[in-house]
């Protein structure tokens, strides 16, 4: 059995869900990472743990496995609906062999999706439904518009956007309430501080936080790129090519270092140093391992005192990772 932690509720948005302060993201259970590694049944006793340890939050999405992340959670969480919040996206527009087709946000495929999704889930009712990535061909307003009639047929509570830009945001908001921007952020990624926080607080609305440990990089427990699977997307990953790999690991060996000092994990610190930034930020971790969520999930009784952020601030200052976060294709994608 779990051990149940007090975990602080957090609200995304100003009238929308309510989360526990660490999610789950499920990503990774269905496809990308070590996906040679994948297990079902292991996936869904990760799921259970977290749930039996008093958390709330997951996340999926339709491009996951072509579907099969949102079949398995679904399966996961039969019978417990009453003691999750799902949240779910699309956007991204996929081919039957994993190709990927573009990104569409027209009302005719907002409505397909969603209907695809309960399907998938079980579900009668999707809590968080998010915009995976904005499409640069279709106003935001359809596509919003859209979606606030996906919550008037009670399909969906919430609305959420994913990778959007401050201007984006702000059209959205006018079309209906936007509960939760997810967008990366981490040690390693703090664009978000620029313009994109500063956005949401002024509208109200959460902030979701996906690879808030860097994609795995901060946890330390890579130090070569052949710690990495064959068939891992992350060896194509910018800041895990050449140079950049050594630099970075230079940034995780001071995490470390605190980390130590501090008497937790370096997972641990780097979530408790995004909680920290702001109630209104939830963090949404991954893993496919029982003992890297218990790991994770302690995160909520790290507290870090003032001198402890200026510490891991100084260690790891803005802009201080090197390389891009995505590659040049996918990075076209972000900020629309």
């Amino acid at each position: 059995m779990a051990e149940r932690i007090s975990f602080e509720k957090r609200r995304l948005g100003t009238n929308g869900p309510e989360v526990a302060s660490i999610g789950l993201g499920c990503m990774g259970m269905s496809e990308f990472y070590s996906p040679g590694q994948m297990h079902d049944d292991e996936s869904i006793r990760v799921i259970h743990r977290y749930l039996d340890s008093g958390a709330n939050f997951l996340d999926t999405a339709d491009m996951y496995g072509w579907g099969r992340n949102e079949t398995l959670i679904g399966k996961a969480i039969a019978g417990r609906r009453g003691a999750v919040v799902i949240a779910t996206k699309f956007g991204n527009v996929r081919g039957p062999n994993g190709e990927f087709l573009g990104i569409r946000g027209d009302a005719a495929y907002v409505r397909a999706c969603c209907d695809a999704s309960l399907q998938r889930l079980g579900l009668d009712t999707i809590d968080l439904y998010y915009q995976h990535r904005v499409d640069p061909n279709v106003p935001i307003e359809e596509t919003v518009g859209a979606m606030a009639e996906l919550v008037k047929a009670g399909k969906v509570r919430h609305l959420g956007l994913s990778e959007a830009a401050p201007a984006t945001i702000r059209r959205a908001a006018t079309v209906h309430p936007i509960a939760a921007l997810q967008t990366e952020y981490s040690l390693w990624s703090r664009d978000p501080e620029d313009e994109l926080l500063p956005t949401v607080r002024e509208l109200g609305i959460g902030f979701v936080a996906y690879s808030p440990l860097g994609r795995g990089f901060l946890t330390g427990q890579f130090q070569s790129l052949d710690d990495l699977p064959a068939d891992d997307y992350r060896r194509n990953s910018p800041r895990f090519q050449g140079e950049n790999f050594q630099k970075n690991l230079d940034l995780v060996r001071s995490i470390q270092a605190l980390a130590a000092r501090k008497g937790c994990t370096p997972s641990q610190l780097a979530l408790a140093w995004v909680l920290a930034q702001g109630t209104d930020i939830v963090p949404i971790p991954g893993t496919k391992r029982i003992r890297y969520l218990d790991e994770n999930l302690q995160a909520a009784n790290v507290i870090l005192s003032d001198a402890d952020k200026a510490e891991i601030d100084a260690a790891l200052p803005r802009g201080a990772a090197t390389g891009e976060r995505y590659t040049a294709q996918s990075m076209a994608a972000l900020n629309r």
